[in-house]
């Protein structure tokens, strides 16, 4: 691959993603893949019978970027390295998705409260037929939280389209006792392990 300029396209919908690769002077433009088709999403994030955590977030992950360099192939678009991530929440073993209503989202709330659980993200990148790949994993604790905490969170917009039903940069943040890892990780980009695989790929980071 011979790119056309020094950016990468993003395959994620994320804002938290754009507003981390911008944090470390990534240029980017956005690839995405859709969720709605008459055969369903591009990549399915449907767990695997007996899959554990990290390999279902792995391969996830990996599965984006290789359909997104298809596409870019498919829509003749300019060449350039892909960067795909994909995050989960897993306590006790359980993969914790993003919920889809207020009960759903209390629900996965109250299994995290008081306890420490972990985030993994994992980031692959893309450029000719090689996958550069890491998967970051974090470990978040949180205070008791009580009914009426949880009430107002899930009335807010906030828990729906995260991982685990809450969002480390936003109200979620005065749950959160300590964290051990990487904070742009659970945000949904590690960015350390992202500049190191942007490196490794051959483009530069500062």
């Amino acid at each position: 691959m011979k790119p056309v300029d020094n950016k990468i396209y993003l395959a994620s919908k994320s804002p938290r993603r754009r507003e981390l690769l911008r944090q470390i002077g990534v240029e980017f433009e956005l690839l995405l893949l859709r969720d709605q088709s008459p055969r369903g999403p591009e990549v399915s994030e449907e767990v695997l019978p007996g899959e554990k955590a990290e390999d279902y977030v792995t391969r996830v992950t990996r599965e984006k970027a290789e359909y997104a360099a298809k596409t870019m192939l498919w829509r003749r678009l300019p060449l350039r390295p892909i960067l795909a991530a994909d995050t989960t929440v897993v306590v006790d073993g359980r993969i914790l998705g993003k919920p889809a209503d207020p009960a759903e989202a209390a629900d996965m709330l109250k299994s995290l409260s008081g306890r420490t659980h972990q985030v993994l993200t994992s980031v692959a990148l893309r450029r000719d037929e090689e996958t550069y790949q890491l998967t970051q994993t974090s470990h978040v604790t949180f205070a008791s939280l009580t009914d009426d905490m949880l009430g107002a969170y899930c009335a807010t917009s906030e828990p729906y389209d995260k991982a685990g039903g809450y969002a480390v940069q936003g109200l979620a943040a005065v749950f959160i006792e300590t964290i051990a890892g990487s904070y742009s990780g659970i945000m949904g980009l590690p960015l350390r392990e992202t500049a190191q695989l942007l490196q490794q790929a051959g483009i530069p980071v500062l």
